[in-house]
């Protein structure tokens, strides 16, 4: 291969690019080869054209198939053969459960079972990446992948694979609630993501160092939201460790447990039709939380941090640190925040999540 060709790497970061313009991508496994278009991104010109293709299909969670009352064959995947005479409008009410309870009935729809749902389920997995609605379209290659399109190759590899990261710009940064610090920022090497380390005095990192995984919150953390609790636990663990005089704020890019600002306010949308945090993550098609935690214990490891005391009331966590190699010598109790507006929210956390308040 020649040093200026792409890697596959660099191949899936292009392709998730292309599903959030709107551009088909192709995907070839052992099965074959199939063109995918993200449900919520193909536009009608584009729509009409897979169409007229023949043999579409849709691929949504199991989650999402629940809602809609379509059989699951694939385990974590469902593949819906796209009617005839679908329209645009049909495919973005099979994806987007925003009008559920005004438009119940979506199908019936004819379930597919024959033939392997790797590029489905491959699919899928890039519309989350891509912070899209986890929802398809795909159909077969019959001929040759047209010119100009990404193609990927279906690989247990590249799901599974964890970025490196690497720092690429640091400096000094006192402030309010933690005085002297400083601020890293970590680069992903697959063009994903930037996430943030904010280091507060200076830690022993002979000893176990206070830290605080946070997900980033642009609506509890930025504008002081009454809906959730994050907001006030980023601004007591920068207080702790400002009276302890050190420790460690990992500021990680994965907005609404995962799922991007756009879902998360979707998933709001439909807590305001009254299902909870959960079951409106279900709704969508997303597992409860798909934050990958991994990250954290990537970015402790390259700042030379193998042991911790974890601010944190989410077990899961503490698991995922141990697991990566970073030893939890003590799990600390960050409980505030409760309002009159987030005690339903966080009374779910605990009751389905597992979050010990």
């Amino acid at each position: 291969m020649l040093p200026l060709c792409l890697t596959e790497t660099e191949k899936r970061a292009r392709a998730m690019a292309d599903l959030r313009m709107g551009l088909p991508v192709a995907i070839t496994g052992p099965w074959g080869t199939g063109l995918v278009f993200a449900a919520e991104t193909v536009d009608d010109s584009r729509f009409a054209a897979a169409m007229g293709m023949g043999g579409v299909e849709v691929a949504v969670t199991a989650w999402r198939a629940a809602t809609l009352k379509a059989r699951v064959y694939d385990g974590d995947v469902a593949r819906l053969a796209v009617p005839r005479h679908a329209s645009l409008r049909w495919l973005r009410s099979v994806a987007d459960p925003a009008s559920d309870l005004e438009h119940p009935m979506k199908g019936p729809f004819r379930e597919v079972r024959e033939g392997s749902a790797d590029i489905h389920r491959m699919a899928i997995a890039l519309t989350k990446e891509a912070r899209l609605l986890p929802a398809a379209l795909v159909l077969p290659v019959v001929d040759a992948v047209p010119e100009g399109l990404t193609l990927l190759q279906v690989t247990a590899e590249s799901a599974a694979r964890l970025s490196a990261y690497h720092v690429v710009s640091a400096a000094r940064l006192p402030t309010a609630l933690g005085g002297a610090g400083r601020l890293r920022v970590f680069r992903p090497d697959d063009g994903g993501e930037e996430h943030y380390a904010v280091t507060i005095g200076t830690p022993d990192l002979d000893g176990p160092v206070l830290v605080r995984l946070h997900s980033a919150c642009f609506t509890g953390d930025i504008l002081g939201s009454l809906k959730c609790d994050c907001g006030p636990q980023l601004h007591a663990a920068m207080a702790a460790m400002g009276r302890e005089g050190a420790g460690v704020i990992l500021y990680l890019n994965q907005e609404g447990r995962g799922i991007g600002l756009a879902n998360k306010m979707r998933a709001y949308a439909l807590q305001d039709q009254g299902f909870d945090t959960v079951e409106a993550n279900h709704r969508l098609g997303f597992e409860d939380d798909e934050r990958d935690f991994r990250i954290g214990s990537e970015l402790l490891g390259v700042m030379g941090i193998t042991r911790v005391r974890l601010m944190t009331n989410n077990p899961l966590k503490v698991a995922m640190m141990e697991t990566q190699g970073i030893s939890v010598t003590e799990r600390v109790p960050i409980a505030v925040g409760e309002t009159e507006h987030n005690r339903a929210y966080l009374a779910v956390k605990a009751a389905k999540s597992g979050h010990l308040l």
